[in-house]
């Protein structure tokens, strides 16, 4: 067995910030099923509340954040799912409370802009600096809703293939109860 073999190119995202042309075929390589929407653009989750009722599968809100050192980490959880970021560091074990990272470093890290946050943008994070935490809420659910990098669009997968596309991008995430008791699995 060789130590020093590259990994298959159906795996490896594209380089630079991707396009959703970009990501779709990345998913298509992983053999990952997706269907998306296209719509007016929703910069928030309450400017796309309407728009939810019309699109099967759960909705989610996308947080960009730092801790005090610089860790840097993108929190996915249900759309209404209220999240204490005074306390989160505690259970994530960051140094110290946590702040939004700012639209530069976004771009500059997950090649998207505030608005379009979305756990596919790890494609653009060849650098792996950035960790993914999941809602344990949202991972409970079969099929899930994110901008394709873009939030005039809406693209779903299962749930299983979220995981999938996050190990194959290196992002392994930590699947963590954003609400409620605080556990980690």
């Amino acid at each position: 067995m060789s130590h020093d073999a590259t990994p298959d190119a159906a795996a490896t995202p594209p380089a630079c910030h991707a396009t959703p042309a970009a990501l779709f075929g990345y998913l298509d390589r992983l053999g990952i099923a997706h269907s998306t929407v296209t719509h007016p653009a929703a910069f928030t989750v309450a400017e796309s509340r309407d728009l939810h009722e019309s699109i099967p599968g759960a909705h989610s809100k996308n947080l960009f954040v730092k801790d005090k050192k610089g860790a840097v980490f993108l929190i996915t959880a249900l759309q209404d799912t209220q999240i204490d970021l005074k306390s989160l560091h505690r259970v994530l074990g960051a140094s110290g409370r946590l702040s939004f990272g700012s639209p530069e470093r976004l771009l500059a890290l997950l090649g998207v802009t505030p608005g379009s946050v979305t756990p596919f943008a790890v494609m653009n994070d060849t650098a792996r600096q950035v960790s993914v935490i999941l809602d344990a809420a949202l991972m409970a659910r079969p099929l899930l809703n994110f901008h394709p990098l873009i939030n005039t669009m809406t693209t779903a997968v299962a749930r299983d293939d979220l995981l999938r596309f996050l190990e194959a991008a290196g992002h392994p995430p930590r699947i963590v109860a954003l609400s409620g008791p605080a556990t980690e699995s």
